[in-house]
């Protein structure tokens, strides 16, 4: 039987994981926006303009709209246009014919070379989602590494991107290398109560999540990798790997903006 603690205690647990999902949700205000965008983007015909170019034009609209609301604030603007620089040369280039790591077949208007503008805005979400959350769940980190360890290892892991093409991938060295710089950091995060988390799970929590995201772009069309070409099969398990280091890159970079901004202010 239950007795009074234990039910007060259920239901705190669930008041808790209520909360936290509303916060989840509202940190994603950005990307659930452009997931929406991307699914009216294949019902929407506007004219003789493009799908790639709504997608675009509707992403500033919302970027737009969440300042003006402030919904963001203008410090995660800057984060996010940041993620949009980083992911754009990326993107670049895996999709130049001779890498081909995947494409976007159709027709734009706003396009460098062959990638359409609206693609950083993918990536500019991610930015978003991890600006947004840790500004609501009150995140510190605690025994995090030092800036000159942290920014070696998200250089290595952006440089890994482009010569793995060339060269021998050595992403499970970085794997290696992130499990043992942050074996000792946690994430303290705030819902009703405070809580703690290793870092690592973090990462690989946030990048299977994406994992799933990237299935449904890619089923709605967003980019297509060359398997997915005649028609749609399950993105690779492996990608979930690079997600979570993709997802490594970006929260360093917020978090040592965010430690700058705090030095700053003292």
């Amino acid at each position: 039987m239950f007795n009074t603690e234990m039910l007060q205690n259920i239901s705190a647990k669930f008041r808790e994981f209520i909360w936290f999902g509303v916060l989840q949700a509202r940190a994603c205000v950005f990307a659930g926006s452009f997931f929406v965008l991307l699914f009216l983007s294949n019902h929407i015909h506007i004219g003789a303009l493009a799908r790639y170019d709504l997608l675009f034009l509707g992403a500033i609209l919302i970027q737009i709209f969440l300042v003006a609301t402030k919904i963001e604030t203008l410090d995660e603007v800057k984060v996010i246009f940041l993620f949009h620089i980083i992911g754009f040369v990326l993107e670049l280039y895996k999709t130049q014919p001779w890498i081909g790591s995947w494409s976007y077949p159709e027709a734009a208007f706003f396009k460098i070379s062959t990638v359409p503008l609206y693609s950083g805005f993918m990536y500019a979400a991610i930015g978003s989602y991890i600006s947004q959350a840790w500004r609501l769940e009150k995140i510190k980190l605690l025994d995090y590494p030092s800036a000159a360890q942290t920014i070696t290892l998200s250089s290595l892991i952006y440089i890994n991107f482009f010569t793995n093409h060339y060269i021998w991938d050595y992403r499970w060295i970085l794997v290696a290398a992130v499990l043992w710089i942050f074996r000792k950091t946690k994430v303290q995060y705030t819902i009703i109560r405070e809580h703690t988390m290793r870092l690592p799970i973090t990462f690989m929590l946030i990048a299977f999540f994406i994992w799933i995201a990237e299935n449904i772009s890619t089923y709605l069309g967003a980019w297509k990798y060359p398997d997915q070409i005649h028609s749609w099969t399950l993105v690779s398990f492996g990608k979930i790997s690079s997600w979570s280091l993709l997802i490594i890159i970006s929260f360093i970079i917020v978090a040592n903006l965010k430690h700058l901004k705090q030095e700053r202010s003292k």
